[in-house]
């Protein structure tokens, strides 16, 4: 065991504090990384103030991670020492089913093992989370983060641009394709800039105009005010897909009229209370309405290669450890643009 010092939430309604967890021995299979950046996504948020169920505390949080192997075991073949990784939302599944068989482990018929709030079944422990010194994996979750990926920008890559990514791989986005991206926050801002990669037409709907500058500089055609209620009129029948990555209420029946024939809209975003979706806002022009996760590991390590390819990063704010609990109350009041960083070089004793 290695003691690692960590950032930790007490209960659901004390800020996170300074503290100190252990780490298991490295086994045959097993990775160890010494971690250099951890991004904050507003699922930690979500997961240790209670909003998605209840979980067992102190909990570390924190599923956006890069760092240096410093460690494997006996029977590792895919990293080495030195070797500069990634570890996504995920870090083990059951590996036996159709779906982790065909590299989908995030719907591991079993249920896949997250970074954080998991049972680990290496040694039945809760799992610990990325705002941490350190932390060991087993060698099939973890990333190559290629060299040209800025090391303290990367990290948001692992949970933003995979839940974006993938979406956008699933449906097909290619050249061409009308693609609106709703909400221009953490997940927002890459998936504009992926999908403008892949060549679609990107149209961002914000709730104001205020971020249009920041739209149109990541690849973006156009930027709309979803508070302004002529853009539902404008833009009706209008895309192919729509990326919702908005964790709130919305009146679905007027996103869902902004699709074409065959068109689908995706939720990606994870409001707490349930959506309404009216049915004639589907039936009449074969619409979909669906939902996507995290992507696996095979499709996660495309989409590093492909951000590397086309220079893709995500904008980000690098803070100290410190300041994790401010950065929270910033997230909330969307104060950020676009994704927190924590150097971890400063949780040091």
């Amino acid at each position: 065991m290695r003691t690692v010092t960590a950032y930790a939430a007490p209960s659901a309604t004390e800020p996170l504090v300074k503290t100190t967890i252990e780490r298991r021995d490295v086994g045959p299979k097993d990775v160890m990384i010494e971690i250099a950046y951890a991004g904050i996504c507003h699922s930690d948020i979500h997961t240790v103030r209670g909003e998605w169920g209840e979980i067992q505390y102190p909990q570390v949080v924190g599923h956006e991670i890069v760092g240096t192997v410093s460690e494997v075991g006996s029977e590792v073949t895919k990293h080495q020492v030195g070797d500069r990784v990634g570890v996504g939302c995920m870090v083990n599944s059951c590996g036996e089913c159709e779906y982790c068989l065909r590299g989908d482990e995030q719907y591991c018929a079993k249920g896949n093992v997250g970074t954080y709030t998991g049972v680990d079944p290496a040694d039945g422990t809760i799992t610990q989370g990325g705002y941490s010194q350190a932390v060991v994996v087993t060698e099939d979750f973890v990333l190559r983060v290629p060299e040209s990926l800025d090391y303290d920008k990367v990290a948001p890559l692992l949970c933003a641009g995979i839940t974006l990514y993938s979406p956008l791989h699933h449906w097909g986005v290619t050249e061409g394709t009308k693609v609106a991206i709703v909400g221009m926050g953490g997940l927002g801002h890459m998936g504009v800039k992926i999908a403008a990669a892949l060549g679609a037409e990107v149209t961002v709907l914000s709730q104001t105009t205020s971020k249009e500058e920041d739209s149109l500089r990541f690849g973006a055609k156009a930027h709309y005010a979803t508070s302004d209620e002529q853009t539902f009129t404008d833009l009706a029948n209008s895309f192919d897909l729509i990326v919702n990555t908005v964790s709130a209420k919305i009146d679905m029946g007027a996103y869902l009229n902004l699709l074409r024939v065959d068109g689908t809209l995706v939720n990606v975003g994870a409001p707490s209370e349930p959506l309404e979706v009216p049915a004639f806002a589907l039936i009449p022009a074969r619409r979909s309405w669906a939902g996507s996760a995290i992507g696996g590991i095979r499709e996660t390590q495309e989409m590093l290669d492909f951000c590397a390819e086309h220079g893709i990063l995500p904008e980000t704010e690098l803070i100290s450890a410190d300041q994790i609990n401010e950065a929270y109350e910033r997230v909330l009041a969307s104060d950020v643009r676009y994704r927190f960083v924590i150097d971890t070089a400063t949780m040091a004793p």
